[in-house]
């Protein structure tokens, strides 16, 4: 089977926009569809609380004809228009959706973070993993998430193995940024995220790029806006994962990046398993 991540950071502006940067999201989509994987996961969707509207759900019945959807969106009383998932899944497939709450502090629970699909012998789970914040104001938070988060999956776990994705706001190791030195109390690089982390693989799962490619060096999956020139020098982070659960990872013959052209921000990630 083939799967596909991506952080959209904004599925209406990607569908709906005529700017350079959507132009630039659309051509990844038109890459994406071509790939004709079995499910695409997005996150940070940001659509209002009732989801994607009546053009949305024509824009991507033409993008992607052969596809369902299953979205979650931010709801009151969190953030209107933030976060939010979606995952498209190949409609000959056979899945039950569930939309579930980890017991998450503040709001974090109602910025629809995650979404599951359950197929008959695996579940395929995405989430978007709350970052710590500016001057980690939500750190404290992010940890409580990681702990609960594990322990949502080892619940999963425990019934079938699980196949895990998404942007997980953490670059784990000093090898998956480009400047670690210079980041060490950057939201997504301290040690209290790092070492959630490090406890969510220890706990029984596999990061599938790791356990393919080996220390690697100079690949990532996100590169900051805000810097110009950060993708073109490669001065970019991997914070997006595919995981599985360890008896399942030497069934994983595919796990990289995607090629997203100009684009930064974040780029898809793709995950191919013999099931």
């Amino acid at each position: 089977m083939k799967f596909i991540s991506w952080n959209i950071d904004s599925l209406n502006a990607a569908l709906t926009s005529d700017s350079p940067r959507a132009q630039l999201s659309q051509a990844v989509l038109t890459t994406l569809a071509a790939h004709n994987a079995d499910v695409i996961a997005l996150q940070e969707t940001k659509l209002a609380a009732n989801g994607p509207t009546k053009k949305h759900l024509e824009i991507l019945s033409k993008r992607f004809p052969d596809y369902d959807i299953a979205w979650r969106s931010s709801i009151e009383p969190a953030r209107k228009g933030y976060a939010g998932t979606m995952f498209l899944y190949k409609k000959n497939l056979s899945v039950v959706i569930s939309y579930p709450e980890i017991s998450a502090p503040s709001t974090m629970d109602s910025e629809g973070r995650i979404i599951t699909l359950e197929f008959d012998t695996f579940y395929l789970t995405q989430v978007y993993t709350p970052n710590a914040g500016d001057g980690l104001k939500r750190l404290a938070e992010r940890q409580m998430w990681d702990i609960n988060y594990r322990e949502y999956l080892l619940e999963l776990d425990s019934k079938k193995p699980v196949i895990a994705t998404g942007d997980y706001n953490v670059a784990h190791y000093e090898i998956d940024l480009a400047n670690p030195q210079n980041n060490r109390n950057s939201p997504g690089f301290t040690d209290e995220e790092r070492d959630g982390f490090t406890q969510l693989l220890a706990a029984g799962f596999t990061d599938t790029f790791r356990h393919l490619h080996g220390q690697v060096p100079n690949v990532y999956s996100w590169w900051a806006q805000r810097s110009k020139t950060s993708k073109v020098n490669n001065s970019g982070w991997r914070i997006d994962y595919w995981l599985t659960s360890n008896i399942i990872a030497d069934k994983v013959s595919k796990s990289e990046m995607i090629d997203s052209g100009a684009r930064q921000d974040h780029t898809p990630i793709l995950l191919e398993i013999e099931l």
